[in-house]
């Protein structure tokens, strides 16, 4: 019999798992579900359509109703389980309750989170709105911390479910022009390394994919397409990267970086001092002339 490369880390990830009959008995006829956020479009749409099309039922999540409905629409038409939406602001004081009462109204639970959700700003710190800052620090930053924190101890009591994190290459380098973005991966790249290390055994998983850049209309959201990057490093689909994020989650992988560029550099900027790495970097990132042609509008984006 061929070895099976999922089922042996599935084993390993489960080594040491301490499985309490409660937690099990709680959902034994629920059906175990992947919950997306950010799914309306780029690269949360593309995993959406990546764990439905491997059969599993996916719960999509999103501010707006009309995108999440047309991308759900996209979806199911490659899925082999069930396709649900919930169109809500993360950021909401009772987000948390809401998904668990979508869940329950499917005869569902929680089974693997995928934090995709997030906002970027170009620009300036100094320059930008102080609204903007506190929505991308509520963003990319406390609602992962929060999903992560509800979910996490009823996976490890049932001693199974894993939980896929969409950092950024930009996390792993101060990032000038970005500065609050690249931050808040940072903080996301950081955050999934230290879980996996406490979850080892524990049949979780939980892993970060950190792209580089990914032709989602992130960028130009930022007022970035005029960067120096954009040009330079060249830029992935959604679906590479959701391909990538999937097996390496699956193979139990704790950083994925997904494409031939991203993995080389992410090892430059920790072999290279600072020193180098920050001016290079801020050198890619500025973005201030083309983003003087936009200062009637926040230079924000969101993936979803």
């Amino acid at each position: 019999m061929p070895l099976n490369p999922i089922r042996m880390t599935d084993r390993w990830i489960a080594r040491a798992a301490r499985r309490d009959p409660r937690a099990l008995a709680a959902v034994a006829d629920l059906a175990p579900t992947v919950v997306v956020t950010g799914a309306s479009r780029g690269i949360g749409r593309a995993l959406a359509a990546r764990f439905a099309g491997a059969g599993y039922d996916v719960l999509m999540i999103a501010r707006g109703e009309e995108d999440l409905v047309a991308a759900s629409d996209d979806v199911r038409r490659r899925a082999a389980g069930r396709v649900m939406t919930l169109a809500l602001d993360l950021a909401a004081a009772d987000a948390t309750a809401r998904i668990e009462a979508a869940l329950a109204s499917s005869r569902a639970y929680l089974d693997i989170l995928v934090n995709n959700a997030a906002m970027g700003l170009g620009g300036p710190f100094e320059s930008a709105e102080p609204e903007a800052v506190e929505r991308l620090v509520a963003l990319n930053i406390a609602v992962p911390t929060r999903l992560i924190r509800h979910v996490l101890p009823a996976m490890k009591a049932r001693g199974r479910g894993g939980i896929l994190n969409v950092a950024s290459l930009g996390g792993a380098v101060p990032g000038p022009y970005q500065a609050a973005y690249y931050a808040s991966k940072a903080y996301v790249l950081s955050l999934s390394e230290a879980i996996a290390a406490e979850s080892a055994g524990s049949g979780v998983r939980v892993t970060a994919v950190a792209p580089g850049p990914v032709e989602t209309g992130f960028h130009a959201d930022m007022a970035a397409d005029g960067a120096l990057y954009r040009r330079l490093l060249p830029s992935l689909e959604p679906e590479q990267v959701a391909r990538s994020a999937y097996r390496g989650f699956m193979l139990g992988r704790r950083v994925v970086h997904p494409g031939l560029v991203a993995p080389v550099a992410a090892l430059a900027v920790r072999i290279l001092p600072h020193a180098l790495t920050v001016p290079l970097v801020a050198r890619l990132l500025d973005n201030r002339g083309m983003a003087a042609s936009r200062r009637a509008s926040p230079a924000d984006g969101r993936r979803g």
